[in-house]
């Protein structure tokens, strides 16, 4: 299946505004980070585990358990806070 990765703020600037990824069906929110992890090194750092990093899949929050569907708009991007 495949899904529209959109990146915000400064994942942004690293990896560019979005990617079309090809996924197995049942793959979770988690599971896509790991695998675009894996797939550069520039990934690997941008999205690294260590990485305070929010996502949401169709506009709504999710956790990394969260399946993503097919045809899914997935977005990451760093916590944002409010002063």
């Amino acid at each position: 299946m495949k899904v529209q990765v959109r990146y915000f703020a400064a994942l942004r600037e690293a990896l560019g505004p979005q990617e079309t990824v090809d996924l197995p069906a049942g793959t979770t929110l988690g599971a896509l980070r790991d695998r675009l992890i894996a797939s550069s090194s520039r990934h690997a750092e941008v999205l690294a585990r260590g990485r305070a990093l929010r996502g949401a899949i169709n506009q709504a929050m999710a956790d990394d358990s969260t399946p993503v569907p097919e045809g899914a708009e997935v977005a990451f991007f760093p916590p944002v806070t409010g002063g």
